[in-house]
């Protein structure tokens, strides 16, 4: 059975880095790059935000008979939209955000201030809808 109180919990953070990943996104690229702590705090903002996403999509699927699909992320994104828990547009999406994760825990000495500054303009939307789809077929299965 899902825990309802795990994924709650885990939306909650993901919100709470999202508002601070918002704020960062108000800055001017001159203002982002001016001070490196800037670009440190986005990273580690996203990074903890996928991993959440990605821990309440293993947790979803595991507790829902896809363990099979809960192991990889790139199947954690796939079996989140195979099994109607996400849009399938979402799901592409996810299975960007798996890459990217990656990226920034395998070769976070190649992640830029501009890919970052780039994601806080164009990809933070992506999370929220994660939430927004979660919360709505998560609440459909309790």
């Amino acid at each position: 059975m899902i825990n309802k109180m795990l994924v709650s919990q885990r939306l909650e953070l993901i919100g709470d880095w999202l508002k601070n990943l918002k704020k960062l996104s108000k800055l001017s690229y001159e203002e982002f790059t001016s001070n490196n702590l800037n670009s440190a705090a986005a990273e580690s903002y996203l990074r903890r935000s996928l991993e959440a996403i990605f821990d309440i999509g293993r947790h979803i699927l595991a507790k829902t008979g896809n363990l099979d699909m809960a192991g990889e992320y790139k199947s954690i994104a796939k079996g989140l939209a195979s099994n109607n828990f996400v849009s399938d547009t979402l799901g592409e999406k996810l299975v960007q955000m798996a890459g990217y994760r990656n990226r920034m825990v395998h070769f976070y000495s190649m992640v830029t201030e501009k890919e970052l500054y780039d994601i806080l303009q164009d990809n933070l939307g992506d999370i929220e809808q994660f939430t927004m789809e979660i919360k709505q077929s998560v609440l459909k299965w309790l």
